[in-house]
C-alpha cells in the first residue's frame, strides 16, 4: 500500500539539435538531474494533456507515439507531406493534418492509437491557429466537436464509427472552444460582419438544449478574441482584442477582457482599474478566482472572484506573464519578451509577496505538476544565444541552472497535481535544497555531469557590457564636454586616453628640444 501512495516523479523533456531526451526532474541527486531517455533523433515532440503518451516526430512522415509509462514506442505512423500532428488529452487519438492536393482527398485523419487504424477523416482546406486541431476534445474524451462551414459538428469521443451526432447550426462561425472539465459547454465565435457586431455566445453540447444561446456577448471593433474556460466550465473569459486603438494611446491596439457565465448571472467587462491592454490572464486551478495583467507598463495585476470583485492587488511592475501553480498556493508574476525578465512570486494563501528575481531572456516558464517548482527556458528560434534552464524554488530561490548551445524546447510531464499531496506538506521538503548551476553543453555531449559547479542562491552580477557608440556620437561627446567645461577623460575609452597621453607627451618632448 504505500508503494500505491508514492506520488509520481516529475520528468522534464528537453529538446536539441539532436533530438530530445528526458530528464528526471528534481530534486537532484547530487544536484544533477539524471537522464532517463536517451537522446532519440526528432524534429518535434508533444506530451499528451494527462502525460501518459508522447509524441515524437522522427522525420518527414515518421510519427511515434511513446508510453510514458515505460518510456517505449508502441505505436509509429508513416504520414506523407504531414504540416501538423496533435494528441487528444488522454493520449487515445493522433490527429494529423496533410497536404491535399485534391479537394477529393481527405487530408485530417484521426487514427487509434491502440490499433493504429483511422477512425474518422475529413477533408480541410488550410490550417490555422484557430482551425487546428480542427477536432476539439473534452478532458475525458467523452465529447468531441469540429468547426464546419456555418455549423459545429459533435460527436461521440468514445466511439467515431457513430459519425456526427447533433449539429449546432451558427451562421458565420469563426472559433469554436470546447469546455474541458466537464465538457458540457461549447464556447462559438462569430467576427463582425455587415454592420452586426462581433459575438460570443454559449451553447450547451446536450442535444436537446441547443435551441437557444445560455450566454452572449457582442462587441465592435474586434480582430480576434481568446476563450478560456475555467474548471467546472460555469465561467468564460473572453480577451477582445482590436488592430486599431481609435484613442491612438497604443501602436499595438486596443484589448477588453469580457467575462460570462453559462447560467447568465453575469455578463460585461471585467472592471481593471488601468487603461492599457490585457497582458495576459489565467484561471485557478480551483475555478473560482483569476488573476490578469493589465495596463500600460508598469502594469497592474490583480486577483478577481467569480464575480468579478477584485480579491487581491498584487502591485505594479514591468510584468506582462502571470503563471498559477497547480494547487492554487502560489503566483508568479514576470516580465518576458521585451521586458527585461523581472518575477515576483507571491504565496496567495497568505497575502503576501515571497521574493523577487529575474529571469533574462526567457522564452517559456511553467510550474512543476506537484506546484514547488518554476522552470523558466531561452530557446531558439526566439533567441538564437545564452539558452539555457532555470528552476526556482516556490519562493523565489534559485534552484538549478544549465545553459546549452542550442535549446529548442523544455517543459515538464504533465500529471494531475491530484496525485501529489498537500502543498503545505510538500513546499517542506525544498526548503534545504541549493542552488546548481552547469557551465554550456558541448556539441554531442551526454553527460549532465559535465562541466558542472555549485553557486550560492545569490550569484555574483557580472558586469554589463557597455552600449555600442559610433564614432561620431564619440566625438560628439567631447564637444559636448568642451563646452560644459567637464573633463575629456570622461568620455573616452582606455585605449583613446592612453593615446591621447602619449600624443601629449609627443609634443611635450618637441617642445623642449626646439627651445634647446
Amino acid at each position: 500500500m504505500a508503494a500505491m501512495n508514492c506520488p509520481p516523479s516529475l520528468d522534464i523533456l528537453v529538446r536539441g539539435p539532436e533530438g530530445f531526451s528526458l530528464w528526471n526532474g528534481p530534486p537532484f541527486s547530487n544536484g544533477q538531474p539524471s537522464i532517463k531517455v536517451e537522446t532519440v533523433a526528432c524534429s518535434n515532440a508533444k506530451f499528451s494533456d494527462n502525460g501518459s503518451r508522447l509524441m515524437v516526430t522522427k522525420s518527414g512522415s515518421t510519427v511515434s507515439i511513446y508510453d510514458c509509462g515505460t518510456t517505449k514506442e508502441i505505436r509509429s505512423f508513416e504520414v506523407p507531406n504531414i504540416l501538423a500532428a496533435a494528441l487528444s488529452p488522454r493520449g487515445t487519438y493522433l490527429q494529423t493534418f496533410q497536404k491535399a492536393s485534391t479537394p477529393q482527398e481527405k487530408n485530417v485523419v484521426l487514427w487509434s492509437i491502440e490499433t493504429g487504424d483511422p477512425v474518422y477523416q475529413q477533408f480541410q482546406k488550410n490550417m490555422t491557429k484557430t482551425t487546428w486541431p480542427s477536432i476539439r476534445f473534452c478532458s475525458d474524451e467523452s465529447v468531441a466537436c469540429r468547426m464546419a462551414t456555418n455549423e459545429i459538428q459533435f460527436f461521440n469521443g468514445g466511439d467515431f464509427s457513430k459519425g456526427i451526432t447533433n449539429r449546432l447550426r451558427v451562421p458565420g462561425v469563426a472559433a469554436v472552444e470546447l469546455s474541458k472539465e466537464p465538457g458540457s459547454h461549447v464556447a462559438v465565435y462569430v467576427p463582425e460582419s455587415k454592420g452586426v457586431p462581433a459575438s460570443v455566445q454559449i451553447y450547451s453540447c446536450a442535444k436537446d438544449s441547443q435551441s437557444q444561446p445560455l450566454a452572449r456577448r457582442s462587441f465592435f471593433r474586434c480582430s480576434s478574441v481568446q476563450l478560456s474556460w475555467n474548471s467546472g466550465s460555469t465561467g468564460l473569459l473572453i480577451l477582445v482584442q482590436s488592430d486599431v486603438d481609435k484613442t491612438n494611446q497604443s501602436y499595438y491596439g486596443e484589448s477588453k477582457l469580457n467575462y460570462l457565465t453559462t447560467d447568465g448571472s453575469h455578463e460585461g467587462l471585467v472592471p481593471l482599474r488601468k487603461e492599457g491592454p490585457v497582458h495576459d490572464v489565467q484561471w485557478s486551478c480551483t475555478g473560482s478566482e483569476f488573476a490578469v495583467v493589465y495596463g500600460f507598463m508598469p502594469a497592474k495585476a490583480t486577483v478577481f472572484d467569480k464575480k468579478c470583485n477584485p480579491l487581491l492587488e498584487l502591485g505594479t511592475g514591468p510584468y506582462n506573464t502571470i503563471r498559477w501553480n497547480p494547487k492554487g498556493r502560489f503566483l508568479v508574476l514576470a516580465g518576458f519578451g521585451n521586458l527585461p525578465g523581472d518575477m515576483a512570486f507571491w504565496d496567495y494563501a497568505d497575502k503576501k509577496q515571497l521574493a523577487t528575481t529575474k529571469a533574462e531572456c526567457s522564452v517559456t516558464s511553467e510550474w512543476s505538476p506537484d506546484g514547488r517548482y518554476f522552470m523558466t527556458a531561452t530557446t531558439a528560434p526566439r533567441l538564437q544565444i545564452d539558452n539555457g534552464i532555470k528552476i526556482f524554488l516556490y519562493n523565489g530561490s534559485l534552484y538549478f541552472k544549465k545553459m546549452f548551445e542550442k535549446l529548442y524546447q523544455a517543459e515538464w510531464k504533465p500529471v494531475s497535481a491530484d496525485r501529489f499531496g498537500e502543498i503545505a506538506e510538500l513546499i517542506k521538503s525544498v526548503d534545504s535544497l541549493k542552488v546548481v548551476e552547469t557551465k554550456p553543453q558541448g556539441q554531442g555531449s551526454k553527460s549532465l555531469q559535465a562541466s558542472s559547479k555549485t553557486t550560492s542562491s545569490n550569484p555574483p552580477a557580472q558586469k554589463a557590457a557597455g552600449a555600442y557608440r559610433p564614432p561620431h556620437a564619440k566625438q560628439a561627446a567631447l564637444a559636448q564636454a568642451e563646452l560644459f567645461g567637464e573633463s575629456q577623460a570622461e568620455g573616452l575609452s582606455k585605449n583613446a586616453l592612453r593615446n591621447k597621453k602619449k600624443r601629449e607627451k609627443l609634443k611635450e618632448k618637441k617642445a623642449s628640444d626646439g627651445g634647446s
